[in-house]
């Protein structure tokens, strides 16, 4: 799926808008994200929904699956956020926040679903889906390499510029070494029991790291080999073209949603 993603990021239908534009628009609409009401933030989701699914041509099925990562991740934090304790005596202090009066006595405390705990999950189920949905929309229609050649014009230091295009690189490395290392050893049935499938664990985990050190040195020696000084550089052939109509309804949506914001703030 991850090269799917970095493919999707070179052909999808917004490739020919200036990455400029499209970081900027993604990231006044996480800025909203995270200082706005709960419903405008629902309302950033959808909108965005649209531009990726629909403007962008990204599949329907890749997008909520990718959504469904930071949900899964949110879902396990849920508990922590809805149930509640108190001591066994001190009940009263707290009916207002049971939910629905559902409570459970263990010993001397009480557990109970708090309406506050519900709120407040409610609340980072939203921010939650709004932000990720604004780095997704970077991340499935802007090249990496764009976003590293928008760090140079806005004069990140090389340094910083360069290990994040080498961790990039390594990412993928990993990731493929990782799958290869994983279909041999499940083809000769390596996790067939939970004892051999530990032995195996261990065993991909050791050659993962000997491998990607060894990766790693063959790509210092082709850099050292085609006279490396210093500085990746990286070509762009794309030619880009803002469009009228994504620029006025990007800043018709950002305006209402400001509106929005102000509204319900108010």
């Amino acid at each position: 799926m991850n090269h799917q993603i970095d493919s999707l990021a070179y052909t999808n239908r917004l490739r020919g808008l200036p990455p400029i534009h499209k970081l900027l628009f993604a990231i006044a609409l996480l800025i909203l994200s995270l200082i706005s009401h709960s419903i405008v933030q629902i309302a950033i989701a959808l909108w965005l929904a649209v531009w990726i699914v629909v403007y962008a041509g990204i599949p329907a099925k890749l997008y909520l699956r990718l959504l469904s990562l930071p949900l899964l991740f949110l879902l396990t934090s849920l508990p922590a956020f809805i149930i509640a304790g108190i001591a066994g005596d001190r009940i009263d202090q707290i009916q207002w926040d049971i939910w629905q009066s559902w409570g459970i006595s263990i010993g001397n405390f009480y557990l109970y679903a708090s309406r506050t705990g519900i709120h407040q999950a409610s609340l980072l189920l939203a921010r939650t889906l709004a932000s990720t949905s604004c780095m997704y929309f970077i991340l499935l229609t802007v090249p990496f390499t764009e976003i590293l050649q928008i760090l140079r014009q806005c004069r990140c230091p090389a340094l910083l510029v360069e290990l994040l295009l080498l961790m990039y690189r390594f990412i993928f490395s990993l990731l493929a070494i990782y799958d290869e290392l994983w279909v041999a050893q499940n083809s000769r049935c390596g996790y067939r029991t939970w004892k051999l499938g530990m032995r195996s664990l261990s065993i991909l985990i050791g050659q993962l790291l000997q491998r990607t050190l060894e990766n790693y040195r063959q790509v210092s020696l082709s850099l050292a080999s085609r006279g490396f000084n210093g500085e990746l550089r990286v070509w762009n052939s794309c030619h880009y073209k803002p469009s009228r109509r994504y620029t006025l309804e990007a800043g018709f949506g950002c305006t209402v949603l400001i509106i929005l914001s102000v509204v319900f703030y108010h």
